[in-house]
C-alpha cells in the first residue's frame, strides 16, 4: 500500500505494468479531463485507457459514472478548499499571517485551476451548482472571519472578503504567465493594501 495517494479508500488497484491506482488518481485523471473536455469527456472506459488499467478496476472505487461524478465534486471540494479551511497549523499564526500564506498556498499549489471547468459544470447542471455555491459559502466564511479578527466589519468586512476571494480564485487564470517574483511582490502589496485600516 506503500506509495499510494489514498482518498477514503483503503486499497489500490495494480495496472499491467505494476503501477497501483488508487481513488484520487481515477478522481485527480476525471478533473484533468474535465477541464480539457468537459463533463462529457468523463467516460469510465476512456479513464481507465487514460490510466492503463483494465474497466474493471474501477467498480472498485466507484458504483458507476454517476457515483464517480458525485465524488468528484465532494474531492474538489475537499481538495481545493477544505485542505484550507481545515489546516489547523494555519490556526496557530496571527490573522495577516494566515492570510499570506493561504494565498502562496493558493498559488504555490495551483489550488483555482479547476475553477473554470467547475463552473463551466455548474452552469448546466443545478445539484453541482447547489454544491459550487456551498463550496464558495465556505470559502467566504473562512476569509470573512480572518478579516473580522483583524477588526473589520460591516461593508468594510464584505468588501474586502470578497476581494480576496474573487483575486485569488482567479489569480491564476488571468496572471499565469507572471513571473513567481512579480506573482509574490503583487501578492505582498496586495495584502498590505486589503489588511490597512
Amino acid at each position: 500500500m506503500s506509495g499510494c495517494r489514498i482518498w477514503h479508500i483503503a486499497t489500490c488497484m495494480k495496472t499491467k505494468t505494476g503501477k497501483r491506482i488508487s481513488k484520487s488518481d481515477w478522481l485527480e485523471r476525471a478533473l484533468e479531463v474535465l477541464s480539457a473536455e468537459g463533463v462529457q469527456g468523463i467516460r469510465v472506459e476512456r479513464l481507465a485507457r487514460d490510466l492503463k488499467i483494465s474497466k474493471s478496476g474501477f467498480y472498485w472505487h466507484f458504483a458507476d459514472r454517476v457515483d464517480l461524478l458525485r465524488q468528484l465534486l465532494d474531492y474538489w471540494a475537499y481538495e481545493f478548499t477544505k485542505v484550507v479551511t481545515q489546516n489547523q497549523e494555519l490556526l496557530k499564526v496571527s490573522p495577516k499571517v494566515r492570510l499570506n500564506q493561504i494565498a502562496s498556498l493558493l498559488r504555490n499549489h495551483n489550488l483555482t485551476k479547476y475553477e473554470l471547468s467547475i463552473r463551466a459544470w455548474a452552469a448546466h447542471d443545478p445539484k453541482v451548482a447547489e454544491v459550487v455555491a456551498q463550496v464558495y459559502r465556505q470559502r467566504m466564511d473562512y476569509i470573512r472571519e480572518v478579516f473580522e479578527q483583524l477588526g473589520f466589519s460591516g461593508d468594510e468586512l464584505e468588501m474586502r472578503t470578497a476581494l480576496y476571494i474573487c483575486y485569488h480564485s482567479w489569480e491564476n487564470t488571468v496572471y499565469g504567465g507572471e513571473s513567481e517574483r512579480k506573482l509574490a511582490r503583487l501578492q505582498k502589496l496586495r495584502l498590505e493594501l486589503l489588511t490597512s485600516k
